[in-house]
């Protein structure tokens, strides 16, 4: 059995699952969702966005952020009855702080440290999954549509499996076709952002401060005018791109004064829009949903809006829990390390051949 941990851009808490995996399945024992002390969100949403920090400061964030994970991972076996022994390993994606994958030094940071979760917990761990993908030139990420070939690649129909996190990416499975995926753009990360500025909660539940306002086109028009939406993949980005500081210059630019509600109605169609105009030109087929996004039924409503001969059903649907789709993920690729086997897919990364991921830390 494995243990998966992932926190997410959305910074809403860490995820973790306990697994086991066989012949393109998955089966989830256990899983749960622990929040971060406050204190640590705050200092990793400014780190994110570029607040000046020093070495000092990173150290100690590397290090209450590892001590954070093994707790959760000691607290997640004392609920469940489970003991280190039965756990093979751990995979902890770590927090994305920067990830800057093109450029003449591209680089990735996650934070995290996996030497302080394998000695707290007593179990081995693997970390650092990304930057072996783009030291063979690849972008280090979506890492996810490897684990989504494997759990639904058999059919004869197109599936694309969508995570709607803080940032927004997609598997495409095309029967007879080679996997894509890649970042669509925002997912609910700047939706978050505006309703905790305006109605100080954490997040828009189900959408339903979005449907009291009122969509304006001009402004979504100039939002999907970003550079980012015309890349062709291989791309991913994050919240050094799409934050709380690309929303404000947006605004600014626009220069017309908007109500809070209509443009938390523009930035959930931005998220529904940038994602449909993905899969608009593909074979029609099902879009399986999962990630947070996927509770709120007025951004569901409007992919469903947005592609009408699509089926847009969740994860759930298929069997496979949305909440803990990426921590289940993570968990397969520490399974990938500890056996030999890739866990990359060069045609999503861009990288130049397959490779196993991670870097292992051992218990002992």
């Amino acid at each position: 059995m494995y243990i998966g941990i992932m926190s997410g851009t959305s910074l809403d808490g860490i995820d973790l699952v306990a697994a086991d995996f066989d012949h393109q399945s998955a089966n989830a024992h256990h899983q749960a969702m622990y929040p971060f002390p406050e204190a640590l969100k705050e200092k990793l949403i400014a780190l994110s966005q570029g607040a000046p920090v020093t070495l000092e400061e990173i150290g100690a964030i590397d290090h209450f952020l590892g001590k954070t994970y093994a707790s959760a991972v000691n607290q997640f076996l004392a609920q469940t009855g489970l003991k280190a022994e039965d756990i093979t390993a751990i995979g902890c994606h770590g927090q994305t702080v920067f990830h800057q994958p093109n450029g003449p030094m591209p680089f990735t940071m996650q934070l995290g440290d996996a030497n302080i979760i394998a000695a707290l917990t007593g179990i081995t761990t693997v970390a650092d999954f990304r930057r072996k993908d783009m030291a063979l030139g690849g972008q280090g990420a979506p890492l996810v549509p490897a684990f989504h070939r494997y759990l639904f690649g058999e059919s004869n129909k197109t599936r694309v499996v969508l995570n709607i996190g803080g940032i927004a990416n997609i598997s495409v499975l095309a029967p007879n076709h080679p996997v894509m995926g890649y970042d669509t753009g925002p997912g609910n990360m700047l939706m978050d952002s505006w309703v905790l500025e305006h109605q100080h909660k954490p997040y828009d539940e189900d959408g339903n401060w979005a449907a009291c306002g009122e969509l304006n086109p001009a402004l979504l028009n100039q939002m999907l005018s970003d550079g980012y939406f015309a890349k062709s993949a291989p791309k991913s980005t994050g919240r050094e791109l799409f934050n709380q500081g690309w929303l404000t210059q947006q605004l600014a630019q626009f220069g017309e004064e908007i109500a809070p509600e209509d443009v938390q109605a523009t930035l959930l169609a931005l998220t529904a829009t940038s994602i449909a105009d993905e899969l608009n030109d593909d074979d029609k087929g099902e879009l399986l949903v999962c990630g947070g996004g996927a509770r709120n039924s007025t951004l569901m409503n409007a992919l469903q809006h947005a592609l009408p001969s699509w089926q847009v059903m969740t994860t759930d649907d298929k069997g496979i829990d949305g909440d803990s789709m990426e921590a289940l993920a993570f968990a397969w690729l520490a399974r990938q390390a500890l056996e030999g086997e890739p866990g990359n897919l060069p045609e999503v990364t861009g990288a130049s051949r397959p490779c196993r991921l991670g870097a292992i830390y051992y218990s002992d």
